[in-house]
């Protein structure tokens, strides 16, 4: 892994005007008062990586984080982008080199810089080969506007095909205890090519800080009552047994967390909605698991 690149815990900015990259609901984020105050809580406790997309939000993530680096003109902050996805309903989306550079330079503006440290294709693009993907991209890293650039939302065998096809150094996907895809073949091969890999959704949409209770209906505005779709795999008795022993054993989001850091090759992406929302990753940091601990809580679930 580049030496430039290590953060344990990294500012998650996808619900900054919006909830993530889908159009329905943009603008229903957080407002640009509760993203500042979300990013001068981060920053106060160290946190010095942000991580956005131009979509989420339709762009106001990137907007939201611009006026905030004006406003406070931070020394150090790092920041990651992405692009594939559309920036509202009916626009293009993709990896095709032209669009690439027309995004990223649409996500400099926004966002106030001349580069990012890191750049990320958002998603695998089908229709176009990795090899033009990674060539662009290494354009785009000679020109000085990315200092590095990587993946996210890819399995195995695409990871594989990228990394034969360019210089890929990060990849950025679903990674927690009720998530453990990642381990098959993605995590063994960032650790093989020296890739840093990070942990977005770690606390897998809420539902390991045991917001979601047995025979309870979801809390209005939570994920599970405004898109239930990526969870509602969770709602059996298994999975319920589960958070409610871990539950018994601690603070379940702190220890969600922590069970992710206990991995050395791991980051991990956190969202909060509110600054205190911060704690859990915060305290983690601070109490790390042991190796045992680690075993103990995977065997749960």
């Amino acid at each position: 892994m580049p030496p430039s690149l290590p953060a344990r815990v990294v500012l998650g900015c996808g619900n900054f005007g919006g909830i993530g990259s889908a159009p329905e609901f943009f603008g229903r984020g957080e407002s640009p008062e509760e993203a500042f105050a979300i990013m001068d809580a981060a920053w106060e406790a160290g946190i010095t990586w942000f991580d956005t997309a131009d979509a989420y939000g339709g762009g106001r993530s990137e907007t939201a984080i611009g006026e905030w680096i004006r406003a406070r003109r931070p020394d150090g902050l790092r920041i990651t982008t992405k692009t594939f996805n559309p920036m509202g309903t009916g626009e293009d989306h993709g990896l095709a080199p032209a669009r690439v550079r027309r995004q990223l330079d649409s996500s400099l503006r926004r966002l106030g810089v001349e580069r990012v440290d890191l750049y990320l294709a958002h998603e695998w693009d089908p229709d176009v080969p990795v090899a033009e993907v990674a060539g662009v991209l290494e354009e785009l890293r000679a020109a000085g506007k990315i200092g590095a650039y990587g993946l996210s939302n890819v399995d195995g065998p695409q990871l594989r095909e990228a990394l034969a096809a360019g210089s890929f150094a990060a990849v950025q996907n679903s990674y927690s205890l009720l998530d453990r895809e990642a381990e098959r073949e993605v995590l063994p091969l960032c650790a093989e090519h020296g890739l840093w890999f990070q942990a977005f959704s770690p606390l897998a949409g809420g539902w390991l800080t045991g917001k979601y209770r047995r025979d309870v209906h979801p809390q209005e505005g939570s994920r599970m009552a405004m898109r239930p779709e990526p969870y509602a795999h969770y709602c059996n008795e298994h999975v319920f047994d589960a958070l409610e022993e871990l539950e018994r054993r601690g603070e379940p989001a702190t220890l969600a967390i922590a069970w992710l850091l206990a991995d050395p090759n791991v980051s991990v992406v956190v969202g909060p909605r509110r600054p205190e929302h911060l704690k859990p990753a915060l305290d983690a940091l601070a109490a790390p698991l042991s190796a045992e601990d680690r075993d103990a809580l995977a065997a749960l679930f």
